[in-house]
């Protein structure tokens, strides 16, 4: 009897403990959040946000605090999220959209696989416009392909002017970048001075927070809009994927506007444990529905539009993945000219 009972204890002792529940986990303790922007900037103020309201929704409702880790357009907070940062689950990040992806444009610096990291969910998408200043001599798709057209921009590796390029190459336009503008706001302002003609990547959020008078004023108009899908309140602008035919160029336009549909991503690292990133992927989800943040988040201007769960930023970020060579070969051209 002796030797079963030593054997069972054995058996008992080599056997995997069980997992512990979310909540008993999460009880006590406090979640950061990393942001892959510098303080005031637009993602700063989401994770901020955000963080005002997920520790409820979180089993064990923990603190969560936010964290500034900004650099390179947030491949420092992504690469530090995967290499470095605590895998039990409470480490998070919000970073730009364009992050994920920044591996399949050629970025040396992005070291991550982004098809590994755990994927929580988005409070909003992004549809993009071209923007032209009211008095230019452009009203449609057809006189950006007949005619140059200067476009602000802070830089050639920039998000405006790979969009640019872009739309350039898919589409046959000819926006002329005009580079070296710190910002969005100084283009804006270069707008109103006559030295460049539009901004081709313009999100209609954006432009809402920042100029809301430049459309209802007739100020400035919109010829083109591209991103995940139509804008409801633009349906006479045309949409640039609907005028794509070649296959290639098709599968171009989808890889390079995945961005745009990863919104404001939250992420967590590798090998969190599958209770504890379904808990936060649920935590995530219920944070987005509650009807108090979407109203505080209004009132500062942030736009709670279509959100996504980890599970479709997954599917999105896998499907990008799986572009094939000869057109990932093209748009790490275009983004590394």
């Amino acid at each position: 009897m002796r030797s079963v009972a030593v054997l069972g204890l054995i058996i008992l002792l080599a056997a995997p403990a069980a997992a512990e529940p979310a909540a008993d986990f999460y009880k006590g303790k406090t979640v950061t959040m990393l942001v892959g922007g510098s303080a005031g900037g637009g993602y700063d103020s989401w994770a901020r946000a955000i963080g005002r309201f997920l520790g409820r929704h979180i089993p064990g409702t923990p603190g969560v605090v936010v964290r500034n880790m900004p650099g390179a357009g947030g491949t420092t907070a992504l690469n530090h999220l995967y290499f470095a940062a605590e895998k039990d689950g409470t480490v998070i990040a919000l970073v730009p959209n364009n992050t994920p992806l920044e591996p399949l444009f050629g970025t040396a610096e992005a070291r991550y696989d982004a098809t590994r990291l755990g994927w929580l969910g988005t409070p909003s998408i992004e549809v993009a416009v071209v923007l032209l200043w009211h008095d230019v001599p452009v009203d449609s798709v057809a006189d950006l392909k007949a005619r140059e057209t200067t476009m602000g921009s802070s830089g050639a590796l920039s998000q405006q002017a790979f969009y640019a390029r872009l739309l350039n190459e898919t589409l046959g336009t000819r926006l002329k970048l005009i580079n070296g503008y710190q910002g969005q706001n100084d283009v804006f302002l270069a707008m109103e001075r006559g030295e460049v003609e539009g901004f081709p990547n313009l999100f209609m959020s954006s432009l809402a927070a920042t100029r809301p008078q430049w459309l209802p004023q007739h100020l400035a108009k919109i010829v083109l809009q591209y991103g995940p899908e139509r804008l409801q309140e633009l349906p006479d602008v045309p949409f640039a994927p609907d005028l794509v035919s070649d296959p290639d160029d098709r599968l171009l336009m989808q890889a390079a506007l995945a961005p745009m549909a990863l919104g404001r991503p939250l992420v967590m690292p590798p090998g969190v444990p599958p209770e504890r990133l379904a808990a936060m992927r649920q935590a995530v989800a219920d944070c987005f529905a509650d009807a108090e943040f979407v109203a505080a988040s209004a009132k500062s201007g942030l736009l709670v539009n279509a959100p996504l769960t980890g599970e479709q930023l997954q599917a999105v970020i896998a499907h990008a993945y799986a572009t094939p060579p000869r057109v990932v070969e093209r748009l790490r051209r275009i983004n590394n000219p």
